[in-house]
């Protein structure tokens, strides 16, 4: 891969990838449950992610994504693209998340990088940006949730890893990876009583 917009596509379908890993062979209530103060879950994140594709690929360049997304309508309570009701099927939004992300490659292959788009709700001084600056700030915000539901994953059942195929992690056995936990608790209480 020579070209830069070939590069950046790469690293997002990576980052939309690890973050639908995270939720592969969980049951319902594991996939939503919030295991932060502010209800960070699994399913949540990827609600949040379909919203923001939608919105910085089809809004920013004029090209809407055709199915609505009520959870940024103005009368929507705070943070309801950040969790899942009942009402709403895992299928339903991962299948969104599949087609949002199709709706954005679309794109991403039609136009060139310094095509550019306008995102209203920026401040008007930043609010005209380039798809190359789209994607970056996309990779970002995909790979920051990436990582969020990697520590929530691990949280549930102690799943970790960067990707399908490729955790990036050490190949310890439970008792290294106990014998590294205590390890790093123990530096961390003699590094607060210095």
């Amino acid at each position: 891969m020579t070209d830069p917009k070939t590069h950046l596509h790469h690293y997002l379908r990576n980052a939309r990838a690890a973050v639908l890993w995270k939720l592969e062979g969980l049951g319902e209530y594991d996939i939503r449950r919030p295991l932060t103060p502010t209800g960070t879950n699994l399913l949540g994140l990827v609600k949040h992610l379909t919203c923001t594709t939608a919105d910085y690929f089809g809004t920013v360049f004029d090209r809407p994504f055709p199915d609505p997304q009520p959870w940024f309508d103005p009368d929507t309570a705070p943070g309801a693209d950040m969790w899942a009701t009942p009402e709403e099927p895992t299928a339903f939004l991962i299948d969104l998340y599949h087609r949002t992300g199709a709706h954005a490659d679309s794109l991403i292959t039609e136009l060139d990088l310094d095509t550019e788009g306008r995102v209203p709700w920026w401040p008007a001084e930043d609010a005209t940006v380039t798809l190359h600056r789209i994607l970056v700030h996309m990779i970002d915000e995909t790979n920051r949730h990436a990582g969020h539901a990697d520590i929530i994953r691990e949280l549930i059942d102690g799943s970790a890893g960067l990707r399908q195929g490729a955790d990036n992690l050490p190949a310890h056995s439970p008792e290294q990876w106990t014998a590294h936990y205590n390890a790093v608790e123990q530096a961390a209480r003699q590094a607060a009583t210095r």
